[in-house]
């Protein structure tokens, strides 16, 4: 994103422009924040942009409503789910969007195989560690999620009957247990 020549106040005129498309991939435990990050960082860029349509929201919890209904928990079902929605922010990133990725993704190979497509294709993908720890996670437990794992209620619940495989050298390492909202938003606004 590229600052414009004549900046005026946010709101009124767009402060800045995008040249390039791109894709923020959000990976973390249920409950690190991947969601409500992306789209304080949006709500942020749509401003800076002055336009709400040059940033897109790639949600797990929509997706899986959706184009991934047809797909479980198992190793091979999150695989393919990932590697279609690496496809799709691909396609948006090609189209000159930025595309933000809130997926837990918790398998190191699928995230490598999304970076690897957009490299092949020029487009910057950023792996963005939405990290908070477990214990925090399941504090926040947001949809009740954690505690139905821990009864036996959900099986293959990554980050207690499934692994979470954590990135090694992320672009990005936000600590939401650590950092506000607004503090993680101007990280990544920051990277861009």
């Amino acid at each position: 994103m590229e600052s414009s020549q004549n900046p005026s106040r946010v709101g009124e005129q767009p402060t800045h422009s995008i040249k390039k498309g791109a894709t923020f991939w959000f990976t973390g435990l249920s409950g690190a924040g991947k969601s409500s990050l992306s789209q304080a960082v949006k709500n942020e860029i749509d401003k800076m942009l002055g336009d709400s349509h040059k940033c897109f929201i790639l949600d797990g919890d929509v997706i899986r409503r959706g184009l991934n209904k047809d797909l479980g928990f198992t190793a091979e079902d999150r695989a393919e789910n990932i590697r279609r929605i690496s496809e799709v922010s691909k396609l948006f990133a090609m189209s000159g969007q930025l595309c933000f990725v809130a997926f837990i993704s918790p398998y190191a190979k699928d995230r490598a195989f999304g970076k690897e497509i957009h490299k092949a294709e020029g487009i910057p993908f950023y792996e963005c560690f939405i990290n908070s720890p477990l214990e925090v996670c399941e504090k926040r437990d947001p949809k009740g999620m954690y505690k139905k794992a821990r009864a036996g209620e959900i099986k293959n619940f990554t980050g207690v009957s499934d692994p979470y495989e954590a990135p090694e050298h992320p672009e990005l390492d936000i600590r939401t247990d650590q950092l506000s909202i607004e503090q993680s938003v101007n990280v990544i606004l920051k990277q861009l």
